[in-house]
């Protein structure tokens, strides 16, 4: 069974990219697992970030490496929050929750998307145009000096809403708005998510390129 480390910190995205590869018969593990410590994302693109991210996890594991790098794109805001969505309203006082356990890190991630969301919520305050996206980039990388990694991205379109509701997902998925399905992002079943987010399309498109390529991972460049 062919090993694979996933490039995130995020449990959020752990969860959703696990459950996408399980069906595969790749063992998936996580940098955390390995006692990697997260790569700096310095970069103002998404592409550059993910890129990083992959081969910092592949260098210190020697594993073939998948990184995630995603956010939210709001029209009217220039596309902001962009490359900062996770860190958009900042770090916040995290000395009470050290990040020493997994329970501590999902706790941390949660009060750091309260934060986010009620930041966008102020900035969107009187704005009509409510048009957003998210967006998200995976790259896949078989040692950390692939000269030739896969990429591969996806969009999931929708709208900021003007409150938060719903108890799924992560990240601004109480304010993602979806026309056609009448609900939040966050009010989507794990199923139903998993068939149109960002994530899963830019998924599918990598799965696409692996199938073109057969043997790519076992393949040391």
């Amino acid at each position: 069974m062919q090993k694979l480390v996933i490039a995130s910190g995020n449990p959020g995205k752990l969860r959703e990219l696990q459950a996408m590869l399980a069906p595969l018969g790749i063992e998936v593990l996580t940098q955390s697992q390995l006692g990697i410590a997260e790569a700096e994302e310095p970069h103002v693109t998404f592409i550059e970030n993910a890129l990083a991210k992959a081969r910092h996890a592949s260098a210190a594991s020697g594993l073939p490496a998948l990184a995630d790098d995603s956010g939210i794109c709001v029209n009217a805001l220039g596309g902001a929050p962009g490359v900062q969505s996770a860190r958009y309203a900042g770090d916040g006082d995290t000395g009470s929750v050290p990040p020493s356990s997994p329970a501590n890190r999902e706790l941390l991630r949660k009060q750091a998307d309260e934060r986010n969301n009620a930041k966008l919520l102020h900035a969107m305050h009187g704005v009509s145009d409510r048009r957003a996206h998210y967006y998200c980039v995976l790259v896949l990388v078989r040692h950390a000096d692939d000269p030739q990694p896969l990429i591969a991205e996806g969009e999931w379109h929708g709208e900021i809403g003007f409150d938060e509701r719903g108890n799924g997902g992560f990240g601004y998925d109480p304010l993602f708005w979806l026309p056609q399905a009448g609900k939040m992002a966050a009010e989507l079943s794990h199923e139903e998510k998993a068939q149109i987010s960002h994530r899963a399309k830019a998924l599918q498109a990598l799965l696409q390129r692996l199938a073109s390529r057969a043997g790519y991972l076992s393949k040391g460049g």
